[in-house]
């Protein structure tokens, strides 16, 4: 495998020993700037940025700089590690999802603003097959579909919203589907391994806050460390 492009959150990658020997390095391109945390085996992106105090917020996140900085890098295929929360009462926080759809009914970016190329959006079958082998490999227990359901952010969603979703999906967030968009449109495979880090709000009795949903991302950031490990050690 070449290098590996990972796109994350910040607390996901904390306590990682991928990235223990590994330097950021400020990539500039025509769509904005990107820092990227590099080491011989991974280029790594924090999509909030690497300040807990000056956290980016979803809507305001570059996907069009930050994948082309992993591809002027070389990198040979980009996993996501997207922070979800469940539009299933049978979906727990804990569960890892490997997405094979998504829907978003809100504007996506693009790098063609001012063209009329038109794509069929989807993620990567390969690199998807290849993440389920990654948690086969660590004994990671992942459903191998599943469909994710984006909104804009930065707000949660109300309990109507979780309601209407949990008919069409399985799990919600802020990022993916931008991700994959762009990826899809630069030519680099894409797919992403979801963990599931708290219910949607309504879904449980008690109102759904920020606390719960950062508490969800550390618990499970270990098993996507793994996940990610486990990755890497799979031939192409």
């Amino acid at each position: 495998m070449g290098l590996l492009g990972v796109i994350s959150g910040t607390i996901i990658m904390e306590r990682s020993d991928l990235v223990k020997n590994s330097k950021f390095k400020l990539m500039k391109n025509e769509f904005g700037q990107a820092l990227v945390l590099l080491s011989d085996k991974i280029a790594l992106i924090l999509r909030h940025g690497n300040d807990l105090d000056s956290h980016i917020l979803p809507h305001m996140i570059n996907h069009a700089a930050n994948l082309r900085a992993l591809k002027d890098l070389g990198v040979t295929e980009v996993v996501g590690i997207n922070s979800t929360g469940s539009l299933k009462k049978d979906l727990c926080p804990g569960m890892i999802v490997i997405p094979d759809d998504f829907i978003t009914l809100t504007v996506t970016p693009t790098i063609h603003e001012n063209s009329a190329v038109h794509i069929t959006p989807s993620l990567n079958g390969k690199v998807r097959q290849k993440l389920i082998k990654a948690a086969q490999n660590c004994k990671i227990s992942a459903l191998e579909k599943g469909t994710y359901w984006q909104v804009p952010g930065p707000r949660l969603e109300t309990k109507a919203e979780i309601k209407m979703m949990s008919n069409f999906a399985d799990i919600v967030g802020m990022t993916m589907a931008s991700e994959a968009v762009v990826a899809l449109e630069m030519d680099i495979p894409y797919a992403s391994a979801c963990s599931i880090d708290n219910f949607g709000n309504g879904l449980k009795e008690k109102p759904l806050s920020m606390e719960e949903i950062t508490a969800g991302i550390r618990k499970n950031a270990d098993l996507m460390i793994s996940l990610l490990n486990s990755y890497l050690k799979i031939s192409p």
